[in-house]
């Protein structure tokens, strides 16, 4: 009987102390509840802890950095173009005992922070235009670039539209706006890092978009492909002009040459004929012949004709 006893109260001590201490690492940290209610501060230091046995209770909370991925929301802004908007946030808990009391645990604290931040996001993108969330810097933006990107919107709205880019100054406000107001709840949580990961067109604005570029496209190569045209026919026009100036010039050399040779032949015959002009004329006559008579040429002349001078003799 005592030594059932013994064992008993073994057991009873082994559970009492098994249930008085708990350990912290180093990526935790605790709060410590009583019946429900938070007894003491939160515990952030990593280590062996006490409390009491069985009515006390231990709520662990990671201590790194957590994260936040809303969902992609529909958007008009202030120029009245549809975007989505895809935010993401890092935060951390930085009081585990306001954190206890707000949001209980990091699942309703998610629910609570997808009302906040998307919240915010959108209240601060409903009051820039497409230009200011998309552009982070200043500098100069063509007037056509901005065309290209632009659906339903006329030249007066184009040029009354700033080209300032204030993307960074858009998260900067989303964050200071997030960190008030969770200040103001008092939910123990910390925002590190608020950022539009994407930004895009709707569906039914988006296919405007690309109707539009491929059209500009379109209108850009039949610019090329006319330019490519009509430099086409300037070089043809080119070559053809080419063509006549080489054959002109060859011409031109031809009867150089031929004038030449016409000329050599001139002082050939000035100086046969010089020699000899009886035997020079003779030769002519005979040119003249073969060129002008034929098998079926007729001739009816007289005999004292001088075109029948040497074959009358």
């Amino acid at each position: 009987m005592k030594t059932t006893v013994v064992y008993i109260l073994l057991i009873f001590v082994i559970i009492t102390g098994s249930n008085s201490v708990f350990i912290i690492d180093e990526t935790q940290q605790a709060v410590v509840t009583q019946f429900g209610k938070p007894v003491g501060g939160d515990i952030t230091d990593a280590g062996l802890h006490l409390k009491l046995p069985l009515i006390q209770k231990v709520i662990k909370y990671d201590k790194r950095i957590l994260e936040w991925d809303g969902a992609a929301n529909e958007i008009p802004t202030l120029d009245n173009k549809y975007v989505l908007i895809d935010a993401f946030a890092r935060w951390k808990i930085s009081d585990a005992l306001q954190f206890y009391k707000a949001a209980k645990n990091e699942m309703q604290a998610q629910s609570l922070l997808d009302d906040i931040l998307d919240g915010a996001v959108r209240d601060e993108i409903a009051n820039r235009t497409l230009v200011e969330i998309v552009r982070s810097t200043n500098r100069t933006m063509a007037i056509k670039d901005f065309e290209s990107s632009s659906v339903n919107v006329n030249d007066k709205d184009i040029e009354a539209i700033p080209s300032s880019g204030a993307r960074l100054e858009i998260i900067e406000k989303i964050l200071t706006s997030v960190s008030n107001k969770l200040i103001e709840l008092k939910m123990g949580i910390e925002i590190l890092d608020i950022q539009l990961k994407r930004i895009n067109y709707t569906q039914t604005v988006q296919k405007q978009v690309f109707n539009r570029m491929i059209s500009g496209q379109n209108q850009i190569a039949e610019k090329y492909r006319a330019q490519g045209q009509g430099r086409k026919q300037e070089i043809l026009g080119m070559q053809v002009q080419r063509k006549k100036e080489i054959i002109s010039e060859a011409y031109l050399e031809a009867q150089k040459i031929k004038g030449e040779a016409d000329a050599k032949a001139t002082n050939i015959y000035a100086a046969a004929y010089g020699k000899s002009p009886e035997f020079y004329n003779f030769i002519k006559t005979l040119e003249t012949y073969q060129n002008t008579i034929d098998s079926t040429s007729k001739l009816i002349l007289s005999t004292d004709n001088p075109y029948l001078k040497y074959i009358g003799k």
